[in-house]
């Protein structure tokens, strides 16, 4: 849980605007306006009993319970005694009460920590430490640097220059790099002086309450004058300070008024397809308890008719009770009795389970990843078994198959490419961990982190090839970095993306070094000479144009384009005498693809001077204009950005994480389909496609669809069918709804086949009038990975397969823009990594590498389903059984609602002699171990098919308890009847016969166990025998002298088990009703394996053959992949930092004074690491790959998978 909450408190009313004046509590708190304090919490010391009894009878199974306790409380009806309902009602109510309650005192607790934590609050004109739940709206507060946000505060001022302060947003939107806040001047003025803000009385008019974390509007009236407010000088709670030594705020809204409080909706909540099923049984089981009353109700009418007139005589009827009421009274006892075919400790049972194979996730060593120090959790307990059935993951790319740690790692410069290593004989290399590393100590300023293997590059720099240098200035200018150096040397950068800052640390290593900005000018160290270049323009990047160029005057007074953006858009945009040095770097180029390397070309133009100040005139008007201005805008950079001249390429790894190729190689065997959901650009997407076995060079085809109208994407997806399934029904569209309906199987193709669709044509796809079309395509292919789609599309996408597939979907993610889908999907999956932690938030379950992915769902994920479906079969089976008896049982007591067992085995039943075994097997069985569940992904698929629980499944359960019940009555009925004792004593009474039939009960269902047992431990061998050894011991001590005497009425089964446990013959006849009632079941199966054994028999016939642990997996070697397709580079999503660069709204203080560079004061480290063979860059600062000692390094999957041919 995140430190503000997790639920949201309602508005009483409805807020139109807020008014407010700053310290001025009087006049502040005439509005009402909720104070600081947040309330998560549901229940409080005198509500809890009502309200939590409330809302547990509202679940439909504890009112059903409640519903038997009154039948049972009317002496007419009651034929058992009211403990056999209260006892465990009022266990299960108990339990699920510690429960809820266990979980209300954690969210008191974080209530009261997040509460407690105290801030400067200006009171009184004296600055005073007050609680968070203290502050109130009008309240002026001061912040320090690394605190968190107390409200929703207007940032009066700070400590920076220009009033600026520097927020970290990630607990609202998932985003780790810093952003800008700007207070006005008029209040940025007042600064630290407590005086002037005591005197402060602006006072402020806004917008309501509401949840848009990226929209404000209101005003502030200070000193007769108005002044506009927007999201820019608003600081919101759940912000982070960084980098800022204090500031002043003024609080707008409070506690529940947040606009983080108003943006923690609560999730929906999920249930399991076993859950839905069960429901549709126990309505069917309902219906089938109802048809068993009025049966026996109907038997009693007409057995009142004929026989019950034989005992008036000496059992005389009351006034009025003729054979209709009688019949009556007796639906209504029979209701009572037979009501343990649902039984409510079947529920507790579930939920037990859930809870202990969530903490085998939460204990599994396995998952934990040691770099991060961080396990896996599972952080919902009700859906554990839903992962052994997931047939579609949903997966994001950037942090989830990728590291989001990027690398500088090949450039091409006027036709030349560096990056690789040679021999002597010409031979390119293999770069590894041994392979020599570039020395970058002739730069004092350089990162130590980065690495590059190249040596021809370094040479060339010093050399001052002007092609070189050109470029790496280029790499310098044009970005929007911020730098921060708080002392000689050590700079710090805060990129808007990991590839920017992974460009300019690599300039800064080559000799140009970054070195700090100001709105007008650049400052860079080149090759030790610090350089000051006039910033005249950023035409900044986004979504449509993809580029960004600088428009910059040098020193020297020369004027300068540089650009640098996707390839394909660049190469439109450069002057014809490029043409060569165009076809060498295009070669290049796709070479960079072949290793899945994200691509950017460099480009550049002088200027005139004439042209530019004319450009630039208009540049400001276009600016400034109200109508049209980003179209206005864009007119004027594709004018200046033309004829431009190619200085290069750069590639970039964007590192996949240890272990995806296997990890989806594994699911795709398990027969899962992987879509990867991605907002990176086609190339990338695509080009990562194939490094992690999403897409294969052996598929008959990708399909790329890519139409700009709906016609032209229907026919895309239309032509890509036909290619797949070429005798397919023509105008499938047209087809009824129901050839796509629920549960529709994916059509057979003639191969394997990939799709690719990017965003504005998967935004015509997913209209009503295609969305089946696209379906349908998309489900004949192996692999579809969505690129540049949005986090609202993600969601569609996996809705649209929850509507029309009847399969369970799972989404993955690690960002904020994957919340939707995780929220959508049956399960989702949160991956805490680089982009915060909203995604874990939002998830169910949670750890920190996709590899583990393949063991939450091919070991926990079939553990659970297996366990589960085992233990609703086997409950089923041994409640059907127990009350089956009772029905048959009613045609030999006159239909007169008599149990066929002593009372205190009814109530104990379930409780006690059953439980445990059951709970035994559902926690601790398994078929194979984890190895072998790595070795046959096949086992996997049964999950899928619902094979081992479904209507057909619970019909054949129903059927096997059917004959069981007729065993276990009819055989110790024929045993008994006209039987005496050895010694000549009786032993055929109703009492004797009730104990044979429950001990004849307890055997059978207990071998049954045994035989639904694929694993047995010493706990389960204890949970079988100790519950055999607890029957005994309680019915000899319930039919015991001592306790008669003690209560006769509660215990009148007096000396029975001694009188009839002694006796040969009894004995004899519960050993022959428990062969008889396991034989069928026996024989079935045994046929079953022989005939036609399951995917799960062949592989434990094979384990029982080994008898040994698998041999180790085979050295992997490393495959180099060679393709000719185009990778390119990734940008942000978001829109570019240019405008904020200009404005002079990021200035951090001046930095300590600077010597050119050329003594080397103190070098340590920045934000950027190096993975492998390069510099990395991470958006957190963390160091990514600094060592932890003494961790067992683990492998990918121990374990490989082998295609066995038996299989």
């Amino acid at each position: 849980m995140s430190f503000f909450g997790m639920d949201c408190v309602r508005k009483k009313e409805r807020e139109l605007e807020r008014k407010l004046r700053a310290n001025d509590r009087e006049y502040n708190l005439s509005f009402k306006y909720a104070t600081n304090a947040i309330k998560t919490s549901k229940y409080n010391f005198f509500t809890f009993l009502p309200l939590n009894l409330f809302e547990q009878f509202q679940r439909i199974a504890n009112a059903y319970f409640l519903f038997l306790l009154v039948l049972q409380v009317i002496p007419q009806i009651s034929s058992l005694s009211w403990f056999t309902t209260v006892v465990p009602l009022v266990l299960v109510l108990s339990v699920t009460a510690a429960k809820d309650a266990t979980d209300d005192i954690n969210r008191h607790r974080s209530d009261n920590q997040v509460n407690n934590r105290k801030v400067q609050v200006l009171i009184d004109r004296k600055l005073r430490s007050e609680k968070w739940m203290d502050v109130q709206v009008g309240d002026i507060i001061k912040l320090e640097n690394n605190q968190f946000v107390t409200a929703d505060l207007l940032l009066l001022s700070s400590s920076e220059p220009l009033n600026l302060v520097y927020i970290e947003t990630a607990e609202l939107d998932g985003e780790t790099n810093l952003k800008v806040r700007q207070a006005l001047t008029v209040t940025g003025d007042l600064g630290d002086d407590i005086e002037k803000l005591a005197d402060f009385n602006g006072e402020v008019r806004c917008e309501p309450p509401n949840n848009r974390l990226d929209r404000f509007m209101g005003t502030l009236t200070y000193g007769g004058q108005k002044y506009p407010l927007d999201n820019e000088k608003i600081l919101l709670r759940g912000c982070t300070l960084r980098n800022t030594e204090w500031c002043f705020g003024l609080v707008l809204f409070g506690g529940p008024e947040t606009k983080l409080m108003q943006n923690c909706g609560k999730s929906t909540f999920k249930r399991t397809s076993i859950d839905r099923l069960m429901n549709i049984l126990v309505l069917c089981i309902f219906g089938f308890l109802a048809l068993m009353c009025t049966i026996l109700a109907i038997g009693n009418y007409l057995w009142e008719l004929n026989e019950g007139s034989q005992f008036t005589v000496f059992l005389p009827r009351q006034d009025g009770n003729d054979a209709g009421l009688s019949a009556f009274l007796t639906f209504w006892s029979y209701v009572i009795i037979l009501n343990t075919v649902v039984p409510i400790s079947l529920y507790v049972s579930v939920e037990i389970i859930r809870l202990g194979n969530s903490f085998y996730i939460d204990w599994d060593r396995k998952m934990y990843y040691a770099r991060n120090d961080t396990p896996a959790e599972a952080r919902t307990t009700t859906l554990n078994e839903e992962l052994g059935q997931i047939k579609y993951v949903f997966s994001d790319k950037t942090g989830t198959l990728t590291q989001n740690i990027m690398i500088f790692n090949k450039c091409s410069i006027n036709g030349k490419s560096y990056g690789d290593v040679y021999d002597y004989t010409g031979q390119r290399l293999e770069i590894t961990e041994n392979t020599d590393t570039v020395d970058f100590s002739f730069n004092p300023l350089a990162d130590l982190r980065f690495m590059f293997h190249d040596h021809a590059l370094v040479e060339a720099v010093k050399l001052e090839n002007p092609e070189v240098h050109a470029f790496f200035r280029l790499l310098a200018l044009c970005h929007t970095v911020m730098a921060e150096e708080k002392k000689e040397g050590e700079i710090f950068y805060q990129a808007q993306s990991p590839d920017e800052g992974a460009l300019v640390t690599a300039a800064r290593n080559f000799g140009f070094v970054f070195r700090s900005r100001t709105p007008e000018s650049v400052t860079i160290v080149e090759m030790g000479e610090q350089r000051s270049y006039e910033l005249l323009a950023i035409l900044d990047f986004n979504n449509v144009r993809k580029r960004m160029s600088v428009i910059v005057r040098s020193p020297e007074g020369k004027l300068s384009l540089y650009c640098k953006g996707a390839d394909t858009i660049i190469y439109e945009r450069l002057h014809q005498s490029c043409s060569k040095l165009m076809d060498v770097t295009t070669e290049h180029l796709n070479e960079f693809a072949g290793d899945g390397l994200r691509t950017l070309a460099l480009a550049y133009k002088d200027l005139d001077e004439e042209y530019f100040k004319q450009w630039q005139q208009r540049h400001h008007e276009a600016s400034t204009a109200l109508d049209d201005r980003e179209g206005k805008l864009d007119q004027l950079y594709e004018e200046i950005e033309k004829d431009l001249l190619l200085l290069g390429a750069t590639a970039i790894e964007d590192k996949l994480q240890d272990g995806v190729p296997q990890t989806i190689e594994q699911l795709s065997k398990a027969d899962i389909k992987v879509w990867v959901l991605t907002g990176d650009k086609q190339e990338t997407a695509e080009n990562i496609g194939y490094s992690c076995n999403l897409l294969r060079e052996e598929m008959n085809d990708v399909f790329i669809i890519s139409g700009n109208s709906p016609e032209d994407v229907r026919q895309e997806l239309r032509s890509a069918q036909t290619s797949m399934k070429p005798d397919a029904v023509e105008d499938s569209v047209f087809l009824p709804e129901r050839t796509l309906g629920k549960g529709a199987k994916d059509e057979a193709t003639n191969g394997e086949y990939g799709l690719v669709i990017n965003g504005h044509s998967l935004a015509y796809a997913l209209e009503r009038s295609m969305e089946l079309e696209f379906l349908k395509t998309a489900c004949m292919c192996k692999a579809v990975i969505c690129c540049r789609v949005t986090p609202l599309q993600k969601a569609q996408v996996v809705e649209l397969v929850k509507k029309y597939k009847r399969a369970v979907t799972l989404a993955i993610g690690d960002g904020a823009n994957d919340v939707s889908m995780i929220k959508a999907a049956h399960i989702g999956v949160g991956i805490s990594g680089q982009e915060g932690m909203q995604a874990v938030l939002s998830s169910d379950f949670s750890f920190a590498q996709f590899r583990f992915l393949q063991r939450l769902l091919l070991v926990h994920g079939r553990w659970s389903y297996l366990r589960m479906c085992k233990f609703l079969r086997y409950f089923f089976y041994k409640n059907f059984t127990f009350t089956f008896v009772h029905f048959w049982y009613a045609f030999f007591c006159g239909f007169s609602a008599q149990t066929v067992y002593d009372e205190w085995f009814i109530t104990l039943y379930n409780l006690m002699y059953t439980a445990l075994p059951v709970l035994g097997m559902s926690l601790f069985d398994q078929d194979v171990n984890d190895a072998w569940s790595f070795q046959h992904p096949q086992l996997y698929i049964p999950g899928q098919l619902n094979l081992y629980f479904s209507k057909k499944a619970f019909f054949k359960c129903a059927l096997h308890s059917g004959y069981s019940s007729l065993v276990l009555f009819f055989i110790p009925y024929a045993a008994m009847y006209d039987t005496v004792r050895d010694d000549g004593k009786d032993v055929a009474d109703y009492q004797s016969f009730a104990l044979l039939t429950q001990t004849c009960l307890m055997l059978a269902v207990s071998i049954q166990l045994g035989l639904e047992m694929a694993y047995w431990t010493a706990v389960n061998t204890f949970f079988v025998l100790g519950s055999l050894a607890m029957y005994f011991a309680v019915t000899f001590t319930m039919y015991s002298n001592g306790m008669f005497l003690t209560l006769p009425s509660a215990f009148p089964f007096i000396g029975t088990a001694r009188n009839s446990l002694n006796q040969p013959n009894i004995w004899l006849t519960i050993v022959l009703t428990s062969i008889l009632c396991v034989l069928p079941v026996v024989t079935y199966r045994f046929l079953l394996i022989q005939l036609c054994p399951t995917i799960n028999d062949k592989v434990m016939f094979k384990v029982r053959l080994a008898k040994a642990t698998p041999p180790p997996p085979p050295r992997r070697t490393r495959m180099r992949r060679t393709s000719s397709r185009r990778s390119g580079y990734a940008f942000s999503h978001a829109q570019g930092y240019g405008d904020l660069v200009t404005s002079g709204r990021f200035l951090r203080r001046p930095a300590v004074s600077r010597s050119s560079g050329l003594t080397h004061i103190g070098r340590t480290t920045t934000g950027f690491s190096p993975m492998g063979r390069s510099a990395g860059y991470s958006p957190t600062g963390r160091p990514q790959n600094a060592k932890v000692p003494d961790v067992e390094v683990t492998s990918l999957q121990m374990y490989r998978t082998i295609r066995d041919p038996a299989l």
